[in-house]
């Protein structure tokens, strides 16, 4: 038998499939195994045993048509659209494939859950009724991302050269996309300033992209991190942690890999889709958005939590204690 599963992004979105993955892999354990992803997810995947990766961009009429060549021309048995885009949906119905495995009711899937998702559950809980629905046993562990022996020792070894092996230290990523500044919490500052105070360093999280913001921050306080790790090490470097505070951001979910306490912060976007996996009970809202099984009739604002309702928090948890 020969199996596809598709992912092709965002990363936090890759990560949090990555279980469903494995499990996948599991209930198909004779089977050839492949995955559809994007090329800057490859790295994500290699050296995971059993698993064949192809990869894509997203986006464009030639990618489109090069993937859909691809997909009939190998002959797969059966797919699992973990992604279940518009794009991928019609990559799926025109593929050939037998058994198509989806998000939607429709003609781009055999195999699906009955009602249609418009965002009213979490995203794993979703991606377990695909799995369902193709009679696959439901899975709820954590994201999954090998570390490799070189990762650690890299981050150990940055961690020696700053001189924070024997320190206490957080991770904060301050940064989102440019294409939603809203996300972005504006107090990390003081945040970290008032953490110095227990004896926490900050490091500050991010890629090239998060440059500007975290030059800015780390002038006043904490290291500057951005570009300096890749998304393994990222998570290597939260082993090492006290703990993590991140706007929702693909950094809330490379760090829920790290087996450490990640804060996320939500305002307009919605926490009950999109919380870090086993981090639920670490989500921090405004007081308008509390109700776990109900969306606020406005969507709140970042400014409206303080820095005190972080620091609140944080104190329930044990986390701080001054040294």
């Amino acid at each position: 038998m020969k199996v596809l599963i598709i992912k092709m992004g965002a990363l936090g979105d890759v990560i949090m499939s990555t279980p469903l993955i494995r499990r996948i892999m599991e209930h198909h354990v004779d089977a050839s195994i492949w995955l559809l992803t994007s090329p800057g997810f490859v790295p994500l995947f290699q050296g995971w045993p059993r698993l064949s990766i192809q990869s894509f961009p997203r986006k464009g009429a030639l990618a489109m048509l090069q993937t859909l060549l691809w997909l009939r021309s190998n002959r797969f048995d059966r797919m699992y659209d973990l992604q279940s885009s518009e794009r991928t949906a019609m990559l799926c119905a025109l593929s050939g494939i037998p058994e198509r495995a989806g998000n939607h009711p429709g003609l781009a899937y055999t195999m699906h859950p009955h009602d249609r998702y418009t965002g009213q559950y979490h995203a794993q809980e979703r991606l377990n009724q695909i799995l369902v629905s193709a009679g696959v046993a439901p899975c709820y562990d954590p994201p999954y991302l090998p570390i490799s022996d070189d990762a650690k020792a890299r981050v150990r070894q940055w961690l020696k050269n700053n001189g924070l092996e024997d320190r206490r230290f957080v991770l904060m990523h301050a940064g989102a996309s440019s294409k939603h500044p809203q996300k972005r919490w504006p107090y990390f500052l003081e945040l970290a300033q008032e953490l110095k105070t227990y004896g926490l360093d900050t490091l500050w999280l991010g890629g090239k992209e998060d440059q500007t913001i975290n030059t800015s921050l780390s002038a006043h306080a904490g290291i500057n991190t951005s570009g300096i790790f890749n998304v393994q090490e990222e998570a290597e470097l939260g082993r090492h942690a006290s703990f993590a505070v991140t706007n929702d951001s693909a950094p809330m979910h490379i760090l829920s890999c790290s087996g450490i306490p990640v804060f996320g912060l939500f305002g307009p976007t919605n926490w009950r889709r999109t919380h870090a996996i086993g981090q639920q009970a670490n989500i921090i809202v405004t007081d308008a958005d509390t109700n776990a099984n109900q969306l606020p009739a406005i969507k709140p604002d970042l400014r409206q939590i303080p820095v005190s309702q972080v620091m609140e928090k944080l104190n329930t948890t044990g986390l701080l204690k001054h040294t």
